[in-house]
């Protein structure tokens, strides 16, 4: 079954129901949202009621509340402890996130590892192993999602032995997976011209097991170019084929896709993005 929406938002007075209202327009059949500001701690109180009848809603759509992401806000940087109250505010702030989620019903929320900002790999990658250990307790559902890197300044997550070394250091390996990022992976050096190739060494290295979310965009970058630059579905540098190559891959079946495309203008492409996706047909007027 293909599982496929966006990043849709997220207010404050009409919460998941408006999130989902969204990702209908968009004929998703699931999405990806922050449950506030992405670059700041300003959080609206949880609305049950609302939350009820998104979750109704739904439920009449034949979409499952397990298939919905949440993003952990930018702002936290578990890699980094140069300054105690910068690294304690990350993890009590992805504990409120955690526990948002729990009140929304959310299983899945997809976190970046961190930036090491000169602390060095080794030392930002055991600060997040520590951070990760002091939020994943085992009377929460939410299962965090480290997110492929694309390797920009000092960004960690960028390969799969990273990725690998934090899972080992999570004491509760129930709570802890991974969400593939197309644009990130081409960017780190991966070539997503032979995604099956790219599997096959995740899977050596860490198990397909431990995917449960992918970030489909295409990249403005040549692969290994570390920028992190995000581009339209076939407008980029990994191209539609590929990019359906992975989305229509028989080992990624039933795993929730969500795009992050750029908007064109002021319009949110989405709907057209996920049409041709649905009908394996690349528009090439989408950006004229």
């Amino acid at each position: 079954m293909l599982i496929i929406g966006s990043h849709v938002g997220f207010n404050n007075k009409d919460q998941l129901l408006g999130s989902l209202e969204e990702s209908l327009k968009y004929g998703s059949n699931t999405f990806m949202f922050y449950t506030g500001a992405p670059q700041n701690t300003l959080r609206s109180k949880i609305n049950d009621d609302v939350t009820k009848k998104a979750i109704i809603k739904m439920k009449e759509n034949g979409i499952s509340i397990d298939n919905i992401i949440v993003h952990a806000p930018y702002i936290i940087n578990l890699a980094n402890n140069k300054e105690d109250d910068k690294y304690n505010f990350s993890i009590r702030f992805l504990k409120e996130e955690i526990n948002r989620c729990e009140e929304l019903g959310i299983k899945y929320m997809v976190l970046h590892p961190g930036s090491h900002v000169g602390l060095g790999i080794d030392v930002g990658l055991q600060n997040i192993i520590f951070g990760l250990n002091e939020v994943l307790k085992a009377d929460k559902n939410v299962i965090i999602l480290l997110e492929t890197m694309a390797g920009k300044g000092t960004e960690l997550g960028t390969n799969f032995k990273e990725i690998k070394t934090i899972i080992d250091g999570v004491n509760n390996k129930a709570k802890i997976g991974v969400c593939l990022d197309t644009c990130h992976l081409n960017d780190a050096g991966y070539n997503i011209r032979d995604f099956d190739k790219v599997l096959d060494e995740f899977d050596s290295i860490i198990g397909l097991n431990y995917i449960h979310c992918i970030h489909i965009n295409d990249s403005k970058n040549e692969c290994g170019a570390h920028k992190d630059r995000h581009e339209n579905i076939g407008y980029g540098t990994i191209g539609f084929d590929n990019l359906l190559n992975v989305i229509y891959n028989k080992r990624l079946e039933n795993i929730p896709k969500i795009l992050e495309t750029p908007w064109i203008g002021d319009y949110a492409p989405y709907k057209d993005e996920i049409d041709m996706i649905k009908n394996k047909e690349f528009n090439p007027n989408l950006k004229k």
